[in-house]
């Protein structure tokens, strides 16, 4: 996905994450959302970063730069949830977009991706990236909802709440 495809996606989520975790529709929702949406529209647009050295969907797209940035916070005490804003942007990329990533570069350098992405260019990239979207935060509201005595909980630890 494209730029713009990465931010709508962490805009989205954010929003969508901040009535997950406060469903009551307050300020502490609209603070829940502030809070997770800038280190998530952050962190969707960290990898991008390999369009200016190295190689794109390879050199910052791989789990060993998702592992640094999960491993961050408790080294440094910061910067908690950008790791999910490079995940979403992973996530965007494999299910997304035609090309995929190569997850486990640099020792292998192949790309995955599923079957069902379309053209960065495409005129439906926006409406992919709406539809990856909605899956994500449908996988979450099932953990949180339907295995609430772990689902909740792992939510409320993860973002601090």
């Amino acid at each position: 996905m494209n730029k713009k495809g990465h931010v709508l996606n962490a805009i989205l989520l954010s929003l969508g994450l901040g009535y997950i975790l406060e469903p009551v529709g307050d300020l502490e929702t609209f603070r829940t959302m502030i809070e997770i949406g800038v280190p998530v529209t952050l962190g969707a647009l960290f990898p991008d970063v390999d369009t200016a050295f190295g190689k794109h969907r390879k050199t910052l797209h791989n789990l060993p730069v998702l592992i640094g940035f999960l491993a961050f916070p408790y080294v440094f005490g910061n910067l908690e949830y950008v790791w999910l804003g490079v995940l979403t942007h992973y996530v965007l990329d494999v299910a997304g977009s035609k090309r995929g990533i190569a997850l486990f570069y640099p020792l292998w350098k192949e790309e995955f991706g599923l079957p069902v992405g379309v053209a960065v260019s495409s005129k439906h990239a926006d409406g992919m990236t709406v539809a990856v979207t909605v899956l994500e935060l449908a996988l979450v509201a099932v953990l949180v909802f339907q295995f609430p005595q772990w689902g909740l909980e792992m939510g409320q630890q993860l973002f601090g709440l």
